[in-house]
């Protein structure tokens, strides 16, 4: 079995807000772009939280971030995972979440993209962290819920910028 890393974080120090994923499918490692997978709904609802119109250049997906003061990155550092299934996930290293929240004073709010983030940040960071850490459904193909009902539970994003 391989060990696969995450990517660095995309950050900067007008973020406001952080989303977690957990670590970085397949595609995502082939392509080296974060959410990468075609049927990942994460990009298009962020393009349409934020009214924009959607796009598959990568750059214009980190600028529609970097412009709404989205931070984004993963809860494990590295680990060892067949395929892309969140429960293959072995063997994992953490990332420094607390050292990225420190060094960015403006984020006041956390993110998780699906439950094993959500799982993972609680044991790095305890239940009761300074910042309010909202779990949101995943935006993986894997998990079968509608768009529009992830959509839904994502507006609440708009209420913490």
């Amino acid at each position: 079995m391989n060990r696969i890393n995450s990517f660095p974080p995309i950050v900067d120090e007008h973020s406001e807000i952080l989303i977690l994923g957990s670590v970085p499918g397949v595609k995502s490692l082939e392509m080296q772009q974060y959410y990468a997978h075609p049927q990942n709904q994460f990009w298009k609802l962020m393009f349409y939280l934020f009214d924009s119109e959607f796009s598959t250049d990568y750059n214009t997906r980190l600028e529609l971030l970097k412009t709404n003061k989205v931070a984004l990155w993963d809860v494990i550092e590295s680990c060892e995972r067949k395929g892309s299934l969140d429960t293959e996930i072995k063997d994992e290293i953490d990332n420094n979440i607390l050292e990225l929240i420190e060094n960015h004073p403006n984020i006041k709010t956390i993110f998780c993209n699906g439950q094993k983030s959500y799982k993972n940040l609680l044991k790095i960071l305890g239940k009761n962290f300074k910042i309010p850490i909202v779990v949101l459904p995943s935006t993986s193909p894997l998990h079968t819920v509608k768009f529009d009902e992830k959509l839904e539970s994502w507006k609440v994003i708009k209420d913490y910028l």
